[in-house]
């Protein structure tokens, strides 16, 4: 199953994003992002599957919630940047 990640501002606004994507029935974990793709290597993100990618974000518009670069997950673990 492909994944996305979307990448918050901190930990915070990750859980925040979980919890709003799962009050819309979107599963949606928590994760720490890769160095490779937070530069400092304290960035957290929302991981949701790749069929609920656009409604997560249209979930996520009017919270309010910082959305960072969204990120697909490739087969072998790397992440991509795309635009959605």
């Amino acid at each position: 199953m492909q994944h996305y990640l979307i990448m918050c501002r901190s930990l915070t606004y990750a859980q925040r994003a979980q919890q709003a994507l799962e009050r819309a029935g979107i599963p949606a974990a928590v994760v720490k992002a890769p160095q490779s793709v937070s530069g400092t290597g304290c960035a957290y993100g929302v991981r949701t599957g790749a069929h609920k990618i656009k409604t997560a974000l249209a979930v996520l518009e009017p919270t309010g919630l910082p959305v960072g670069k969204i990120y697909r997950y490739e087969e072998d673990g790397s992440l991509t940047e795309v635009s959605v």
